[in-house]
């Protein structure tokens, strides 16, 4: 299966953005029933992770702790000034992977996909591919 190229823009420096529909949509058109979907995002300052979507105080509280462990104007050497982002990134992770059955992501109730930004607004690219079983 190929790989897929997904693009999502942040409006905010740093944001949870759910992207579930779009990785269901991509699932249904590819046609596979049964597999792995594997998720990833190709940038430094951005990471991926799965947690719930029903609250969306609970995307405020992971971003607040984030922010808590790395915080945006603290002394760091990179001079970017977005050594923040990267932190945040490393601790996320760039990648997630959900099985597929009948179809279907095997996503719990409350879960979502989140493309997580740390250095936004930008446009980001997500990589999707779907390997059959």
């Amino acid at each position: 299966m190929r790989t897929q190229t997904l693009s999502f823009t942040t409006d905010q420096s740093q944001q949870m953005l759910d992207i579930t529909g779009e990785i269901r949509k991509t699932l249904k058109e590819s046609g596979v029933t049964s597999g792995v979907l594997s998720v990833f995002v190709p940038h430094t300052t951005a990471g991926l992770t799965i947690n719930e979507n029903a609250d969306p105080n609970v995307r405020k509280d992971i971003l607040s702790a984030l922010e808590a462990m790395a915080p945006s104007t603290a002394a760091y050497l990179h001079a970017e000034g977005n050594s923040h982002a990267h932190i945040k990134a490393s601790l996320v992770g760039s990648s997630v992977r959900v099985f597929v059955e009948t179809g279907q992501l095997m996503l719990g109730t409350w879960q979502g996909i989140f493309l997580c930004e740390f250095d936004g607004p930008r446009t980001r690219n997500v990589l999707v591919r779907i390997t059959p079983s």
